[in-house]
């Protein structure tokens, strides 16, 4: 594996109790740096309070189960992501994932419409997603899925997908917007505020199909949105360091929060991941008390974890009611 940067110290102490709300670890359909159990040690040795286990393919609530279990130094959370795999908007799947304790659900993501039209927009020199091989794979084999429509063509949201969000809202899921454009985005956070949905978190604005405007990415704030900052984005150089530093400047670090999106074997180690965001962001000038907001604050807010002694009164607040 390749040599990568080593967390300092200080970072590794201020993103303590963290979870880490995006991660892809083995079992998987592809092969991945990490199992589950093994990194439910490891974050539990430096300090995490655990993560949020997230599959393109398969729902994750039970063997999340299965790993608190095993290794209950931290909290291993379970997840849905609505592709082809369990039926696109398939309320079924949503209520039985809810029932299992999920915690997570991911609108579409390999198979939504706006990934299918721009998968092939990938910076020169970005390492490609681990999944768009097996995209290709099944193609290939004559599986290709039709993509996972979220909103019609007039713009509004489909019954399904509404159905879906009271689903989430009856069970208290977070509602991720997966790979949708930003004008999906932008109908999807509304509604799914009208259907009861409480936590709402915009899966990684900066990614390559999806370049999400800083002015879009303030009105989704404004809306109640938090902006999730993915530390594989600008690392595989799927978008440049300075434009992720300035949406999360601009969009304000109380409305992002930091996950490591990693778990490929190229990529570092999972457990260091929000440490090395971190670091970054020291170095860009983000002070300690924003990094922390970022990192700890906010993440636990969204899974519904006790708030910390050092959290914003908000945070402490909405904890209690």
């Amino acid at each position: 594996m390749a040599d990568h940067p080593q967390p300092s110290n200080h970072a590794r102490e201020l993103v303590k109790g963290a979870y880490d709300v995006h991660i892809h670890v083995a079992p998987d359909v592809m092969r991945r740096r990490i199992d589950d159990v093994t990194l439910a040690e490891r974050f539990a040795a430096v300090g995490l309070a655990g993560f949020v286990l997230k599959s393109h393919y398969a729902p994750t609530a039970e063997r999340a189960e299965v790993v608190r279990r095993a290794a209950p130094g931290a909290s291993a959370l379970g997840a849905i992501t609505l592709n082809a795999s369990v039926g696109g908007l398939n309320p079924v799947a949503v209520e039985i994932a809810g029932r299992g304790g999920a915690k997570f659900v991911w609108l579409p993501t390999v198979d939504s419409a706006n990934q299918r039209q721009c998968r092939a927009s990938e910076p020169e020199g970005a390492t490609p997603p681990m999944w768009a091989k097996l995209q290709d794979d099944l193609r290939a084999d004559g599986m290709a899925a039709e993509p996972v429509e979220v909103v019609a063509p007039d713009g509004t949201v489909v019954d399904a997908a509404r159905q879906v969000f009271r689903l989430i809202a009856r069970h208290d899921m977070v509602l991720a917007t997966g790979h949708l454009h930003a004008d999906e985005i932008a109908a999807v956070v509304d509604a799914a505020a009208d259907e009861g949905v409480e936590r709402i978190v915009v899966t990684h604005p900066e990614f390559t199909s999806q370049r999400v405007a800083v002015e879009r990415q303030q009105q989704l704030a404004a809306r109640g949105a938090l902006l999730e900052r993915c530390f594989t984005t600008p690392y595989t150089g799927k978008v440049e360091w300075d434009v992720w530093f300035r949406a999360v400047r601009e969009a304000g670090p109380e409305n992002s929060v930091i996950s490591s999106d990693l778990g490929q074997p190229f990529n570092p180690p999972v457990e260091d991941g929000l440490a090395l965001c971190a670091d970054r962001l020291l170095a860009e000038g983000f002070d300690d008390g924003e990094v922390r907001i970022m990192t700890v604050h906010n993440s636990r807010w969204l899974v519904g974890a006790e708030a910390l002694p050092d959290a914003p009164a908000a945070h402490r607040k909405a904890d209690t009611e």
